[in-house]
Order: C-alpha cells, then structure tokens, then sequence
C-alpha cells in the first residue's frame, strides 16, 4: 500500500492506496508522526499519488471546506474486510451529503435490526471514513453516538455540521437555539 498525508481546512489527513483503489483514510486530529505510523501499519510506504488519487486528495479538500462533495464512485480496496462489513458500506456508500439514518436502520436494511451492534462494530472498523461515511450513522436517539476517528463523537458533529445536519438538537427548536 501506498502512502500520502496531506493538508485540508479540517487538518491533516492520510490516505492509503493500492492498484485495486483506496485501502485507507486516517481522519484529521493525530500528528503527522502518528499518522505516518498508523498508515505504515500492514506494509505502508509512503508514494506517489496517482492521477486518480491527486483528484480524490483535491475532492477531500473541497469536502473541508464546506463543498457537497460525493465519494459513492471512489475504487476502495476492502481486501480483508468481513463481508458483513462490507455489506453494510455498500448501503451506507448510498447515503448521501447531509442525509443520516441510524444503526437501527441500517441493520433493519441489513435484514435484522438486532444486528445493530454489530452495525456499530463494522462502523468502528471502517478502514475508509469519509469516504464510506460512517459519521452519517446516528444512534436511535438522533446523537452522535460513537465515532473512532481522533477527536471522538465531536469530530463527526463537526462532519455532520459540514453537510448541515444539526445532531442531537430536538425537532422544532433547531431554528430558535434553545
């Protein structure tokens, strides 16, 4: 796999590429030290990003400022990935900017939704975040619920707030701030 950390308005990110597509992204909140440690996990080098990874690196940027920016076509290498997981980033793939469901849902879409747990578990796994956009995957309540990436639930708000979703704010006083 190869490697590139670069800069965007949210921070740094780091991604990771094989011949087959993008095998990784590492969010922003950890030091270039930490970031380079954790893509050289599993062979990483850090290389030279192809025409198709250039695009994706300046789609990520738009994305942190603000732009309504889709990933559902990016090439992803899940080599590795359990088919569970991998069924569940399918349908998550089609959820769109500033769209949300729960892991209710999710599960329910999955064809059991006492598979929630196990909804949250690929979602904490997901090696390709942003991308497979995990931070639009709520808990039943509307709240963030659990996020891996640095900086926890508060980096998916942030996220969220991007695409203009308000979590966590009860129906009918979005508008008036209390």
């Amino acid at each position: 796999m190869e490697t590139a950390i670069f800069d965007t308005a949210l921070g740094a990110f780091g991604i990771g590429w094989t011949d087959k597509g993008l095998a990784r992204v590492l969010l922003p909140g950890d030091d270039e030290a930490a970031m380079r440690e954790g893509l050289g996990r599993g062979g990483g080098v850090p290389g030279e990003p192809t025409r198709a990874i250039s695009a994706l690196m300046d789609r990520i940027e738009d994305y942190a400022e603000g732009e309504q920016v889709e990933f559902f076509d990016v090439a992803v290498d899940l080599s590795g990935v359990p088919d569970f997981h991998r069924r569940a980033y399918d349908l998550l793939l089609q959820v769109k900017w500033g769209e949300t469901l729960t892991y209710g849902e999710l599960a329910r879409l999955l064809g059991d939704v006492n598979l929630s747990r196990a909804v949250g578990q690929a979602m904490g796994a997901n090696p390709i975040p942003l991308i497979i956009p995990c931070h639009r995957v709520l808990a039943s309540n509307g709240k963030p619920g659990g996020f891996s990436a640095p900086g926890g639930a508060l980096s998916k708000v942030k996220m969220l707030a991007l695409e203009g979703v308000v979590v966590g704010v009860p129906a009918g006083q979005m508008n008036f701030g209390f």
